[in-house]
């Protein structure tokens, strides 16, 4: 069986509460340590992705292991359907669900991806998506790579919190909250909200090449993973219509700056991304059929962003 993620004449509201706990340089009983934690993270997955992308841009793949999960799952949990007699070759897991049972054998709420998981006792640390990007960059530090770049710069903390704030809810979010409306009502506000955050950035990028400036921050991660879905997903699956990001000039030529980034277009799997929401969510697609299109050509055209 399918989760359900619509509910009849009501708005979308996330489940914000994730475990807590932190690896952190000074933690008594989560240290950072090379080698000891597993990143459990899904391609298709766009909270994941972040986790992927930012492992990646701070070179942290030789002391952080990654197992990634299929596209699709049950009411259950994500699997490692993607590994040799789909069980996860470090953990010895078929399920995500058995790290977080492995800790909480109760735990009542969703298995979301990503997850930190302790390789030891093979339970799950964290799933606090936000919180495990940030913490990869200030206490992962000792083992970045020499030039990784600077994804929370002191100069534009403040504005950049408050970016991504936006991001987040009326963008990162807001395409949800179309997707899983569950009224007429619920729909046309969600749909007006996004389309005015996507203007907004159409106008704040037309004269910067990333959404700090010159450099790609943190900012640029959290949303280059709803807009590398867009076409392929939100825009017909989540009825995002009004455009494509394609459609847009300024908008869709930093998603293809971005893309064609190293660290940023390679953790990109169109056939993951589509099959996982096309399939999973059976309320929005009862069918289960997977669209072919459209075609990823265009992510790789040249974007002339570089100019800025």
């Amino acid at each position: 069986m399918s989760p359900s993620y619509v509910e009849q004449d009501s708005a979308f509201d996330r489940d914000m509460n994730y475990i807590p706990d932190r690896i952190t340089r000074d933690s008594t009983q989560w240290p950072v340590q090379p080698g000891r934690y597993r990143l459990v993270a899904a391609r298709a997955c766009p909270w994941a992705n972040r986790a992927i992308i930012v492992r990646d841009l701070l070179g942290l793949q030789d002391v952080l292991s990654m197992g990634l999960c299929g596209p699709t799952h049950d009411v259950r949990s994500w699997t490692f359907d993607l590994d040799p007699g789909g069980v996860d070759p470090v953990l010895g897991y078929e399920r995500l669900q058995q790290a977080y049972f492995a800790r909480f054998p109760d735990y009542p709420r969703g298995i979301t991806v990503p997850a930190m998981v302790d390789v030891p006792s093979k339970a799950v640390v964290t799933n606090d998506f936000a919180q495990i990007t940030q913490d990869l960059f200030f206490e992962w530090r000792d083992f970045h790579r020499p030039d990784a770049p600077d994804l929370w710069p002191d100069d534009c903390r403040e504005e950049m919190e408050q970016v991504m704030q936006r991001v987040f809810t009326e963008v990162n979010n807001g395409v949800y909250r179309c997707g899983f409306a569950g009224s007429q009502e619920a729909y046309d506000e969600a749909y007006q909200r996004l389309f005015t955050a996507l203007d907004w950035l159409e106008e704040r990028l037309a004269d910067r090449r990333y959404l700090m400036g010159g450099s790609i921050t943190e900012a640029d991660v959290r949303l280059f993973t709803t807009l590398a879905r867009f076409d392929a997903v939100y825009h017909g699956h989540f009825k995002c219509n009004r455009n494509k990001l394609s459609e847009m000039p300024v908008l869709g030529a930093y998603a293809r700056d971005v893309y064609q980034t190293p660290g940023f277009g390679d953790t990109i799997d169109f056939a993951q991304i589509k099959r996982h929401y096309y399939v999973v969510h059976t309320d929005v697609n009862p069918s289960g059929i997977v669209p072919r299109g459209p075609l990823e050509d265009w992510w790789r055209t040249p974007h002339g962003r570089d100019r800025l």
